[in-house]
Formats: C-alpha cells, sequence, structure tokens
C-alpha cells in the first residue's frame, strides 16, 4: 500500500510541474514591453510567438534523453533551458543587457523547448503509474497546464503589478523551484504493480475527488484575480490558489487511512454493487484480445466494402444509404475507415491514412488558432483600448482553457449513461471557436471581448487535452509517443503562418496608429483585427468540417469497441 500512495505523491508532483510550466500562455502580457525594448515590427514579434512553439517541432528529443538518462535529469533539464531562455529575455526586457533579435528569438526556442521537456515528463509519469487510468490521469495533469497563466498572473499581482518583465523572471524562476520540490516523489517511484478491478475502481473515485478539487481551482482563479485590488489582498489570493494545490496532497493519506481502516476496523462487511464505476478494468482484457485478433492477420484490413469477413463485424452498427455505392460524400466517409480502435500505426501508415489528416486539419484549423490568439491578446486588447484589462484577459484565457480540459475527460464519466465517440466530442469542441471569432469581428466591445477570449480558452483547452487520448485510440497506445508529436507539428506551422496574417494586417493599418519612442507601430482601433478575425473564423469553419468527416469516418470503429465491451461484460 505504500508503493500506492507513492504513486499519487507522483501525480501531485505531475499536477505542480504542469501547473507552473505553461509558461508560453503568458507571453501577451510582457509581449508589447519586450516589442518596445526591441524596437520591432509586429512580424518580428509574432516570429518570437513562434520561436517558442518551434520547440514543438524538436519535442522528440525529449524522448530521445529518457532512452539514455533517468527522468530525473531530463526534468532538471527542462528546469536550466527555460531558466536560460527565460532569464536572458527577462536581462534583455529590463535593459541590463543588450542582444541582436536573432539571440533573442534563440532564447525564446529554448524556452518553448522546456516546455515540450516538462510535459513528456508528466506524460511518461502519468502512463507508468496508471495504466489503467492512463486518460483520466492524463486529461487531470494537463488541465492544470492551462491555469499556468492565471497562477502567475496572482503572483504578479501579489509582487509588483506595474512591471510586467516580471513574468520572465517568474517564468525562469519558478519551474526551477518547483523540480526541485518535485524531484522526492519522482526519485522514490514504487515498482508497477498490476491493479486488481476493484483497484482500478478505488482510483477512478480518488481521479473523481481530484477533479472535483481541480474544478474549485479553476472557479477560484477565475472569481477572484480581478479583485486584487491592492497589494495586500492580492498575496492573500495568491496564498490561496497555492493551498488549492496543495489539497490533492491529502488523497496519498486517503489511500493510507484506507488501508488502516481495512486493516484494524473493517472485518464484518463489504459495500458491494456500486453503479457509479467510471472505467470498467475488464475492457482492459477485452482491447488486448482485439489487437491479438488482428495482429494474427498478414496485415490489418480497412472497412472497405471488398473486405474479408471479420467476426468482430458481426456485433457493428449497420449504416444506411449502403445503395449509393458512388457518391462521393459516402466515398468520402467510408473509404480507407480503420476496422478497430487501438491499431498500431507506424510512421509511414500513419502518414498515408485519411483519418490523420483529418485531425491534423481539425487540430490545424481548431486549437493552434486558439493559441495563436493567446500570443495576440495582449495587441488585441490595446488596439481596442482595453490595455489595462490585459492581465484580466489572460486570466480569463487561461481559466476557460483549464476548464476545457477538465471537460475533456467528460467521456469516461459519462460513458455508462451516454456514449459518444471521442472524435464526435472534438467536432463539438471545436464549434465554440468560429463563433468566438465571428463575434469578435462583428463587435470590438469589451463584453465582446471577454466573451469571446472565454470561448476561445475553452475551446482550444479541450482540444489540446482530449488529443492525447485520441491520438492513442486512432492510431495505437504503444505509438503514441511518436505519432502525437507528428500530430503537433500543426502548432508551430499554424502559429507562424496564422500570426504573420495577423502580423501583415496589424502592420498594414499602422497609418492609424501611432509610434512609440524606438519607432514600432502601435496600431489602435478594430480594423487592426477585423480582417484577422475574418479569416480565422473562416479556417475555423474548415477545421469544424474536417472534425465532422473524422467523426463519421471513425464512429463505426467506436462503436464496435463499446459494443464489444458490454457483450463481454454480458458474458461475464
Amino acid at each position: 500500500m505504500a508503493g500506492q500512495s507513492r504513486k499519487w505523491m507522483i501525480l501531485v508532483a505531475t499536477i505542480w510541474i504542469q501547473a507552473f510550466t505553461g509558461t508560453n500562455f503568458d507571453f501577451s502580457a510582457y509581449s508589447s514591453e519586450l516589442k518596445s525594448v526591441l524596437g520591432i515590427s509586429q512580424v518580428q514579434l509574432n516570429y518570437l510567438a513562434v520561436a517558442s512553439d518551434l520547440g514543438k517541432v524538436f519535442g522528440w528529443s525529449s524522448g530521445l534523453a529518457l532512452m539514455y538518462f533517468p527522468i530525473w535529469t531530463v526534468l532538471f533539464a527542462a528546469a536550466f533551458m527555460g531558466f536560460v531562455g527565460y532569464g536572458v529575455q527577462w536581462l534583455v526586457i529590463t535593459n541590463f543587457i543588450s542582444l541582436p533579435y536573432i539571440l533573442v528569438f534563440l532564447c525564446c526556442l529554448l524556452a518553448g523547448l522546456s516546455i515540450c521537456w516538462f510535459n513528456t515528463v508528466c506524460f511518461v509519469l502519468c502512463i507508468s503509474n496508471f495504466p489503467a487510468n492512463r486518460s483520466l490521469a492524463l486529461s487531470l495533469t494537463v488541465s492544470f497546464n492551462g491555469v499556468s497563466a492565471a497562477l502567475y498572473t496572482l503572483a504578479y499581482n501579489a509582487i509588483n503589478p506595474t512591471s510586467p518583465e516580471l513574468y520572465l523572471l517568474l517564468n525562469a524562476l519558478i519551474p526551477l523551484v518547483i523540480s526541485f520540490t518535485a524531484i522526492i516523489p519522482i526519485l522514490r517511484q514504487p515498482p508497477f504493480e498490476p491493479l486488481p478491478p476493484d483497484g482500478v475502481r478505488r482510483d477512478s473515485l480518488m481521479f473523481l475527488v481530484l477533479n472535483i478539487l481541480a474544478a474549485l481551482n479553476g472557479v477560484y482563479l477565475l472569481l477572484f484575480e480581478s479583485n486584487s485590488s491592492d497589494l495586500t489582498s492580492a498575496r492573500l489570493l495568491f496564498g490561496g490558489a497555492i493551498l488549492l494545490l496543495i489539497l490533492p496532497l491529502c488523497i496519498p493519506g486517503l489511500v493510507i487511512a484506507r488501508s488502516w481502516y481495512h486493516r484494524t476496523i473493517h472485518t464484518s462487511f463489504r459495500l458491494e454493487g456500486s453503479g457509479f464505476i467510471l472505467v470498467d478494468p475488464d475492457e482492459l482484457e477485452l482491447h488486448k484480445g482485439m489487437l491479438a485478433h488482428e495482429a494474427n492477420r498478414e496485415n490489418y484490413q480497412l472497412l472497405d466494402d471488398d473486405v474479408v469477413p471479420n467476426p468482430v463485424k458481426t456485433i457493428a452498427v449497420v449504416e444506411e444509404g449502403d445503395a449509393d455505392e458512388s457518391s462521393c460524400c459516402k466515398k468520402l466517409v467510408t473509404r480507407g475507415q480503420l476496422e478497430l480502435l487501438g491499431i498500431e500505426h507506424s510512421l509511414w501508415q500513419l502518414l498515408s491514412r485519411a483519418d490523420f489528416w483529418f485531425y491534423y486539419i481539425s487540430y490545424f484549423c481548431g486549437g493552434t488558432i486558439g493559441l495563436v490568439y493567446s500570443n495576440n491578446l495582449g495587441q488585441i486588447a490595446q488596439s481596442l483600448g482595453q490595455s489595462s484589462n490585459t492581465t484580466t484577459l489572460v486570466t480569463l484565457y487561461s481559466s476557460f482553457s483549464f476548464f476545457g480540459r477538465l471537460l475533456s475527460a467528460t467521456p469516461d464519466y459519462i460513458r455508462a449513461k451516454v456514449y459518444f465517440a471521442r472524435t464526435g466530442w472534438l467536432a463539438i469542441a471545436l464549434l465554440p471557436t468560429p463563433i468566438a471569432l465571428f463575434l469578435l469581428a462583428s463587435s470590438g466591445t469589451a463584453s465582446a471581448l471577454q466573451v469571446g477570449t472565454a470561448l476561445m480558452g475553452l475551446s482550444s483547452g479541450f482540444i489540446f487535452a482530449a488529443a492525447v487520448s485520441i491520438t492513442s485510440e486512432l492510431f495505437g497506445p504503444n505509438s503514441v509517443g511518436v505519432n502525437h508529436n507528428i500530430l503537433i507539428t500543426n502548432i508551430p506551422i499554424g502559429s507562424l503562418i496564422y500570426g504573420f496574417l495577423a502580423a501583415l494586417v496589424y502592420d498594414s493599418h499602422g497609418s492609424t496608429g501611432t509610434k512609440t519612442m524606438t519607432d514600432s507601430v502601435v496600431c489602435m482601433g478594430r480594423g487592426c483585427y477585423y480582417m484577422t478575425f475574418v479569416w480565422w473564423g473562416c479556417l475555423s469553419v474548415l477545421g469544424l468540417g474536417s472534425s465532422l468527416v473524422l467523426f463519421l469516418r471513425t464512429r463505426r470503429a467506436y462503436q464496435r469497441f463499446e459494443q464489444a465491451r458490454i457483450s463481454s461484460n454480458i458474458d461475464s
């Protein structure tokens, strides 16, 4: 039981790491100051934001490092990369040193790479310690990455709310301190112990408690961040947020207390027949059996009409409209469909699948746009005369991104009552993005800006958190490390293209703005981002359409898996 409590300590450590290492989300809080100090254009500022996202292109290096070095060394390598990347930028923005633009770009790149290394460490820790509840562990810990900007804003208000460059100093120091704090449970990782079915159910209930605590954390940050009118109240509010992050430490204590209770008191009665089962452990054996069935074939087969009959197809839902074989829409949906979930895909198989490219476009035209929006939030607020509310908007985006990430676990919690393919949830999550962008294009009021920012955060947060599970289900859990890194290459590409588009529109309206002492243009008025919002909105509609096609193409595989699971439970 000591090993069980240690794995919960590791989960708490990953929560802390994720909560304080989403440092790319507070870029907009100091971007205007950095632009002014460097004397650069909006296009050049966009390249600095892209540099941070380019770290994801080299995210594979963290997996390579884990093959040769223990996990604690990878953790501290990430911390020191962030310390150098953000620390040097802080020295530049405070005019302590002067560096050419290219070196500042490389510092942003190094800082972005550190975030990928932190994420890889957290993914490995969750998967290795919670294999039966992997999706719940991943969605919970990834959720806290979205709340980083709100936590840093509270820290900023508690120390010196008149110094935007303070964000860079905090970005450099806090992850390093958290790494030293988290190293103790990480060094004491328990050996792997397969859990019995009742153990998996107990862990699921523990995750429910942790999700409730996480929701309280998000509500606290959303309601009280903007109420820090003076230094004393700001410090009290920051202390309250830290206390909420410490509360999950109660979970290991509950595990130990439960063990003591069963050993010393609980001898005469048992609680059976609970209808509240979040994760059915029998699914694991079912899943393995389905994969073994496919492995015995010479090659896995696709869901075309000329495929050799498969025994699993007897439980499939029959599609209507089979007579219209020549329909272009039908071919788009049915040709090359996945037959089963969880089939491992090599790199070549992944890139040759239409499902991957529909998935790629959905992410590229959805979550990535939300990330680029957050990078431009400082200039968007400034152009609409809302500069004084920038930190509030950053916190709003961060908080709703956090709630979106938490909601990504919804399919796992309600599947006993309502089952819906996870790709269908992805399509639903993409819907708020075009709504938000067209709202921002149609109105430049403060309320529209707040509502649009909240919707963008909610949508992108869900997509970021759900993507790991979707990649695992569609293209294989054992290949998720490589395949997901290929998927997220769309983030730096989108950051470059979308940010460049926004910067060109912004600089083209420079005649309506003013110039600072460093000759950098500050655009004012709705026109600065109007066309950007229109173009982003149209692209997000494309992403929504792609996600609907992906849902239609994969729903049969999801239905088969769910029906096979139900049949297995009835038989047992």
